[in-house]
């Protein structure tokens, strides 16, 4: 992701946490919140629950790549944080959950299809 679609400051997921709508489900939280710019830019979160380090990023890097391939409305910050069992699902998995969440959360661009997983960006 380029610089300026990333949450990079703490008080940038500070604001999302406190202001933020959230929604969840078994795998993931997400957090989504107006961030008054034209840019949506994502912040990734996985605890020391979700597993060592390296498990930890891989599950980071595969959030990146399914928030990247996921259509989202402009202007949001969106915080996306891991749950254990997210450490043990395929990416098609993990994609699908964020993609339900995106949709949940009032976060897809306005008419943007069902969610299905197969969609390319």
């Amino acid at each position: 992701m380029r610089r300026e679609q990333r949450l990079r400051h703490r008080k940038d997921f500070a604001a999302a946490y406190r202001q933020g709508r959230t929604q969840g489900n078994q795998l993931l939280v997400v957090r989504v919140r107006p961030n008054g710019t034209g840019v949506t830019r994502f912040g990734f979160v996985a605890g020391k629950i979700v597993g060592d380090a390296v498990v930890r990023n891989r599950v980071k890097r595969r959030l990146r790549e399914a928030a990247r391939s996921i259509p989202t409305a402009a202007g949001l910050d969106i915080v996306i944080g891991a749950r254990k069992a997210s450490a043990a699902v395929d990416y098609r998995r993990l994609r699908q959950a964020l993609a339900a969440l995106i949709k949940r959360a009032e976060a897809a661009p306005p008419g943007a299809g069902p969610s299905n997983g197969q969609e390319h960006a």
